[in-house]
């Protein structure tokens, strides 16, 4: 099995260029051109990754993001949800690499195994990047009109999140 894995990806490409080679395709062209349009798409939806990752670190940095933990504290322990998750439900839609360190240092200082950890775990396996894709997929495609998509990937989150918390509470406790 290790060796089928192995060879996966090298026999796909190989496929892919013999395939080619008998329509006669020009490869290196096709190569380039595709690397020449994601390029161009990089420089268009760069600007909105850039601002979108300052503000998660502006977040961090500045100590809102635990103002709003113990704000939000009480809500959270009716719904059966660990305050001390809120990091990663406030970074996740906005960064996938923010919200697995916070997930991180969760499952460092209470342990893979506790309560905290698993949900964080499950959490970060269950919910999206919203933004992210929402910045690349809308700014790809040239949306305009977004404004029912937000409300619906945030309430997807918000589902994705409470139904972590109670996986977690179901099948772990």
């Amino acid at each position: 099995m290790e060796l089928f894995s192995a060879l996966f990806a090298p026999g796909l490409v190989c496929l892919a260029a013999v395939c080619a080679l008998c329509r006669r395709a020009d490869i290196y062209a096709a190569l380039t051109g595709g690397a020449a349009d994601g390029l161009k798409l990089m420089a268009r939806i760069f600007p909105s990754l850039l601002m979108m990752l300052t503000a998660v670190y502006m977040l961090r940095a500045s100590g809102a993001l635990d103002a709003l933990t113990a704000f939000l504290a009480p809500v959270l322990k009716a719904l059966g949800i660990p305050p001390q998750t809120v990091s990663i439900m406030l970074i996740r839609p906005l960064s996938g690499s923010g919200a697995l360190a916070a997930g991180t240092e969760l499952i460092a200082a209470y342990g893979p195994d506790s309560l905290i950890g698993r949900t964080a775990a499950v959490m970060l396996g269950s919910t999206e990047t919203t933004f992210y894709v929402l910045a690349v997929y809308l700014g790809a495609g040239g949306a305009k009109k977004v404004r029912a998509a937000i409300p619906a990937a945030i309430a997807a989150d918000l589902a994705g999140f409470t139904a972590a918390a109670l996986a977690v509470r179901l099948f772990w406790r």
